[in-house]
């Protein structure tokens, strides 16, 4: 098994009132010796904003500021921003993030040239209800698990919730020339393409692309420790050997959800093609930070940097803390490689069951 390093917390709540409570699965962008983390700020009403710190090198806090970095403005986000995620496309920054009104859940991202003067461009997720969105299912072929969470989130929530949409980073770069925004509808991971931001805002995409929407899942549950579901943790990183991609996996047990982190390389051309994708965790709660907080057992990774032949990857630990582990890049390919033709076996298994 692939040898992980845990580094420890870098991140704590403090007593400032935005982020008295939790701060925890931060998007990272690296500049150089330099990594920005902009980080979920929990406060004790439980609203979320955005927090800022800045390392040099992996993770030596040398900046944090004392207010937000982004905050709940419109009716959309009124009760937080959570968990954003950070790209570069050619000289633009991307800034996604889940927007939450106190019953629904969405994709909104900010973006801009400077990273201090990012501009709110909206939602770019699906605005259907879920029952409207089962609709689409049924023309499609999901599994029965995607129906399963269309009744838990109309239950739980209320009847006309909308589809909770989660987890949403574009890739670093265009493929193909277009724009490709991972997203996470229970319980798969997808990826959707477009020419032009904007369409993302249309409904009538949306229709198109639930209506096909198996043809775009890049990532399913597969193993034990992703049993529940799985969803995108850090926007994924260019190798030789395609796209790698780490992500998490929830393993649902009786006293309660693991989160665990993956990893998976997907083609590179085509991000629904997956390559090959490690069998076990590479990473799961085993210290104390990760055991016990505000959500127990979770290791939640949303960004990545690199130095040298290392792959530092920054995790929330139990949705309390910002913390960091690291594992040699050219190692961990190889490693996933590994099971290049037990991943093929597998699905081809799976689809003759």
């Amino acid at each position: 098994m692939i040898r992980v390093e845990k580094h420890g917390v870098i991140l704590k709540p403090t007593k400032n009132k935005f982020e008295n409570k939790s701060v925890f699965n931060p998007g990272i962008l690296q500049v150089g010796e330099e990594v920005h983390v902009i980080y979920r700020a929990l406060d004790k009403d439980n609203v979320s904003s955005l927090g800022y710190a800045r390392l040099i090198g992996p993770t030596k806090v040398v900046e944090r500021w004392t207010k937000p970095f982004m905050y709940p403005e419109y009716k959309y986000e009124k009760y937080g921003i959570e968990d954003a995620r950070v790209v570069k496309i050619n000289n633009n920054i991307y800034l996604t993030y889940v927007v939450h009104d106190g019953k629904n859940a969405l994709v909104a991202y900010s973006s801009g040239k400077d990273l201090f003067n990012l501009k709110k461009k909206g939602i770019i997720s699906p605005q259907f209800s879920y029952d409207r969105a089962g609709d689409f299912f049924s023309d499609t072929k999901l599994k029965d698990k995607y129906f399963f969470f269309k009744s838990y989130y109309k239950d739980g929530v209320g009847p006309y919730v909308k589809v909770w949409d989660k987890d949403a980073f574009f890739f670093p770069e265009k493929i193909k020339g277009r724009f490709a925004l991972v997203h996470r509808i229970l319980p798969d991971i997808q990826v959707a393409y477009a020419d032009s931001l904007n369409e993302f805002k249309k409904n009538k995409y949306w229709k198109q692309n639930l209506n096909n929407l198996h043809k775009y899942v890049i990532l399913e549950s597969l193993h034990h420790f992703e049993a529940r579901n799985i969803g995108g943790g850090a926007p994924p990183i260019k190798t030789k050997e395609g796209w790698l991609m780490i992500y998490h996996g929830v393993e649902p047990l009786n006293h309660g959800r693991v989160y665990h982190a993956g990893a998976a390389l997907l083609s590179k051309n085509d991000p629904t093609k997956t390559i090959a994708r490690l069998p076990y965790p590479l990473f799961s709660p085993n210290k104390a930070y990760e055991h016990q907080g505000h959500v127990h057992n979770v290791v939640f990774p949303t960004g990545t940097a690199v130095f040298k032949d290392r792959l530092y990857i920054y995790y929330g630990a139990a949705d309390s803390y910002v913390a960091v582990a690291s594992v040699n890049l050219h190692s961990l390919v190889k490693e996933i490689l590994k099971y290049k033709k037990g991943y093929t076996y597998t699905l081809h298994r799976r689809t003759h069951n």
